[in-house]
C-alpha cells in the first residue's frame, strides 16, 4: 500500500495507460469502429428489407383500391349517426347491421376530415393494413432475429396472396382486424422481452411498462370482429403467463387484467342487448352463425387454400422455423434434463424460477397467434365460410403467419426462404380464382364482380355505384313518387336489365326499397327511405325466419316481399312481384304476440322501461325463429282449437 493510499483510506481506480505507439492506438480505434459498423449493418439491412415489404404492400393495395357493397353499409350507418338518428341503418329501427363496432367508431372520427367519407374509409383501411404488416414484422424480428439480418418470410405470403390486396381497402373492417392482430402481437412480444434493472442483483429484470394497456388492447378483439374473441382468449392467456402469478398478489393482478380484458366487450354487450334487443348483431342471425355447416365450410377453406397453394409456404415456413428453434431447444437446460444429462445449476432459486417463467412466457407468446388462428379457421369452417372469396380466412392466415412473419437468415434457413420467395413470385403473378365472378358453390370474387358490373377499375364512391344496373331503377322510382311507395324488383328481366315496380303504402309510412345488395341500395337512397334486404342484415323479420334449404353461403334467408308490403300497410295489386293473398296472410302473422314483441323491440320509443325489457328478453328474442312463408307463419302462430 502506498503512502497516498494509506492516507486517503481508499484506492484510486486504475486508469489504463495510453499506448506508447501512436500506430497501435490508431489500429485499435479502427478495429473498434469496424466492429461497431458490423453490429449496425444487420440492423440497417433488416430495416431496409422490412421497410420495402411494407412499401410494396401499400403499392399492391393501392393498385386494387375499391369500396365494396358491404363497405357502403358501414357508411350509411355512420351517416345516420351524424344525422342524429343513432347507430341504425333505417330511421326509427334499431337494427345492428355493422359487424365491427370499433370500425364504426373509426369511421365516425374520419367523418370530421375534409374529404369524402368513402375516400377516408378506403385510405384508413390501406394505412391500417400497412401498419399491421409493420407491427407484425417487427414483432417477429424481436422474437427471433435480434442482432441478425432478418427478412420478411411470412410477409411474402401477405404480399403474394391477392385477397390481402383486395380487402386491405374495400371499406370493410378487415384492415382494422389486421392492425389489431399486429399491434396485439407486437405488445405481447415486447412484454416478453425483459429489460435490465439497475442496482439489483444480477439476473433481476423488469417488464417494459405497465400491463394494463396491453390488456385493454387484447380485450378489443370481439369489438373489432366477433370471431376475433378466440384470438383475444389466447392472447389473454399469454399475457397471464407473462405476468408470472407466483403468489396471491400475482394472481390478483392477473384477475384484474382479465377483468380489464373483458370489460369493453361486456359493456358493449349490455348496450347491444338493451338497445337492439339481441345478444348478437343482426348479421349473425342472417347468416345463422350458430348452425354447423361443416361441408360448406370445408369447400370455402379448400377454395382459398387450393387457389394459392397455401400448404406450400406453410411447409417452407415450418422448416425454417424448426431450423431456428431446434438449436435453441437443444441448448436449453430443459432439453438437457430431458436427455438425462447432468446440469450444474448453481443459480439462486428466485432467479431460476424467473427464468423458467420467462421461457414459458416466450413460448406462450409464440403459440398464442398459432392457436388463435387455428381456432378462427375452425370457426369459419363450422359456420360454412362466407360468400366472399377468402375474406373470412384472411385474419386467421395473418394470425398464423405472425410468429414467422420475419425470420433471420442463417445457413439452415437459406434454402426454405429461397423456395418461399419463388412460390411468392409465382403465386403473386399468376394465382387467382378459377371462376369469373361467382362460382358454382356461391363464392364470389367480390372485387372482380363489382369492377365488371360497374365498369370502372376502382369503384370508390356512391357516384360509381349509380351505374349499378340492379339498383338505380328502383331508387329513381322512389324519388319520382309523390306518395310513399315500396320499390320491389319484378320477376324476370326487361330489355335493359331487372325491372322495378312500386306498391303504394299507407299514408305516413316511409317509402322503402327491398333489395339484396343492401350497401348500394342504401347509398343511392336518402336516409329517410327504409332500405331493407331479403336475407336479414337490415330487415329484422328476415333475420328471424327459418333458413332456406341449400341456400347460397351467406344468403341463407329469403323473406318474401309480402311481409314488407304488409308491414308498410300496402295493398298489393294483381302484379308479378307479390300476391294479395300472401300480403293478407303476412298482415295476420304480424299480429302474432312473439312477432309483435320483436317489432316493438326495434321500433318502439327507447325508454328506460323499453331498454330493460329488451335487455331481459334478449336471449329468447335471439332464439326466435318463424317460417318465412307468411301462410305457414300464420298457422304456426294460431293456437290450436280446444
Amino acid at each position: 500500500m502506498t503512502a497516498e493510499t494509506a492516507t486517503s483510506g481508499t484506492a484510486r481506480p486504475t486508469v489504463p495507460r495510453r499506448s506508447a505507439h501512436p500506430a497501435a492506438s490508431r489500429a485499435a480505434e479502427l478495429t473498434g469502429g469496424l466492429a461497431r459498423r458490423a453490429r449496425r449493418r444487420p440492423v440497417t439491412t433488416t430495416a431496409v428489407l422490412l421497410g420495402l415489404a411494407v412499401v410494396l404492400d401499400v403499392v399492391l393495395m393501392w393498385q386494387r383500391r375499391w369500396m365494396s357493397d358491404d363497405g357502403l353499409i358501414f357508411l350509411r350507418t355512420v351517416r345516420q349517426i351524424l344525422a342524429g338518428n343513432g347507430p341504425v341503418f333505417n330511421v326509427g329501427e334499431r337494427v345492428e347491421t355493422n359487424t365491427s363496432t370499433v370500425w364504426t367508431l373509426v369511421l365516425i372520427g374520419l367523418a370530421a376530415l375534409p374529404v369524402r367519407l368513402e375516400y377516408a374509409s378506403v385510405g384508413a383501411g390501406l394505412v391500417l393494413s400497412a401498419a399491421a404488416l409493420g407491427f407484425a414484422l417487427d414483432g417477429a424480428r424481436r422474437l427471433t432475429g435480434l442482432g441478425r439480418v432478418v427478412v420478411p418470410a411470412g410477409g411474402l405470403v401477405v404480399l403474394a396472396v391477392s385477397p390481402f390486396w383486395d380487402f386491405g381497402t374495400s371499406g370493410l373492417e378487415t384492415g382494422l382486424a389486421f392492425c389489431w392482430l399486429g399491434v396485439t402481437w407486437w405488445l405481447l412480444v415486447r412484454r416478453s422481452q425483459r429489460e435490465p434493472r439497475l442496482f439489483v442483483p444480477r439476473g433481476a429484470r423488469r417488464r417494459p411498462g405497465p400491463a394494463w394497456p396491453t390488456a385493454l388492447v387484447v380485450g378489443l378483439g370481439p369489438l373489432v370482429r366477433p370471431d376475433l374473441a378466440l384470438v383475444s382468449l389466447t392472447a389473454g392467456l399469454a399475457l397471464a403467463v407473462l405476468e408470472q402469478p407466483r403468489d396471491r398478489r400475482g394472481w390478483l393482478r392477473v384477475v384484474g387484467l382479465g377483468a380489464l380484458c373483458v370489460a369493453p366487450a361486456a359493456g358493449y354487450e349490455v348496450f347491444r342487448a338493451g338497445y337492439y334487443g339481441l345478444l348478437v348483431p343482426s348479421t349473425a342471425l342472417a347468416k345463422e352463425a350458430g348452425v354447423a355447416l361443416w361441408g360448406r365450410g370445408y369447400s370455402y377453406l379448400r377454395d382459398t387454400v387450393a387457389t394459392y397453394w397455401l400448404l406450400v409456404p406453410a411447409l417452407f415456413l415450418l422448416v425454417a422455423a424448426v431450423a431456428i428453434a431446434g438449436p435453441r431447444l437443444a441448448r436449453s437446460q430443459w432439453w438437457a434434463r430431458r436427455r438425462g444429462r447432468a446440469v450444474a445449476d448453481r443459480q439462486d432459486p428466485d432467479v431460476r424460477a424467473t427464468r423458467a417463467w420467462d421461457r414459458a412466457g416466450t413460448a406462450a407468446v409464440a403459440l398464442a397467434p398459432v392457436v388463435g388462428g387455428l381456432a378462427v379457421v375452425l370457426y369459419v369452417v363450422r359456420v360454412g365460410g362466407d360468400f366472399m372469396h377468402a375474406r373470412m380466412l384472411l385474419p386467421a392466415v395473418f394470425c398464423l403467419l405472425m410468429p414467422v412473419m420475419a425470420l433471420p437468415v442463417r445457413r439452415r434457413t437459406v434454402l426454405p426462404l429461397l423456395a418461399l420467395a419463388l412460390w411468392a413470385l409465382g403465386v403473386g403473378l399468376n394465382a387467382h380464382p378459377a371462376y369469373d365472378g361467382i362460382s358454382a358453390s356461391g363464392i364470389a370474387d367480390e372485387r372482380h364482380f363489382y369492377v365488371k358490373l360497374l365498369g370502372t377499375p376502382h369503384p370508390l364512391t356512391t357516384d360509381d355505384y349509380r351505374g349499378h344496373p340492379y339498383v338505380a331503377g328502383g331508387a329513381k322510382l322512389i324519388a319520382q313518387s309523390p306518395v310513399p311507395v315500396l320499390a320491389l324488383q319484378a320477376r324476370g328481366l326487361g330489355p335493359a336489365g331487372p325491372e322495378w315496380e312500386t306498391v303504394p303504402l299507407a299514408p305516413g309510412q316511409p317509402s322503402g326499397m327491398v333489395f339484396l345488395n343492401l350497401g348500394a341500395a342504401g347509398a343511392l337512397n336518402p336516409l329517410d327511405v327504409r332500405v331493407t334486404d331479403t336475407v336479414g342484415l337490415a330487415e329484422p323479420l328476415a333475420a328471424h325466419t327459418t333458413m332456406v334449404p341449400d341456400g347460397r353461403v351467406g344468403h341463407d334467408k329469403n323473406l318474401p316481399a309480402a311481409w314488407s308490403v304488409a308491414r308498410g300497410g300496402g295493398v298489393a295489386p294483381d302484379d308479378r312481384a307479390v300476391r294479395a293473398d300472401d300480403v293478407a296472410a303476412a298482415g295476420r302473422a304480424l299480429q302474432c304476440p312473439a312477432i309483435r314483441e320483436l317489432e316493438d323491440s326495434v321500433s318502439a320509443p327507447l325508454t328506460w322501461s323499453r331498454f330493460r325489457e329488451n335487455l331481459l328478453g334478449a336471449p329468447a328474442r335471439t332464439a326466435l325463429r318463424f317460417p318465412r312463408d307468411p301462410v305457414l307463419s300464420e298457422v304456426a302462430c294460431t293456437p290450436p282449437a280446444r
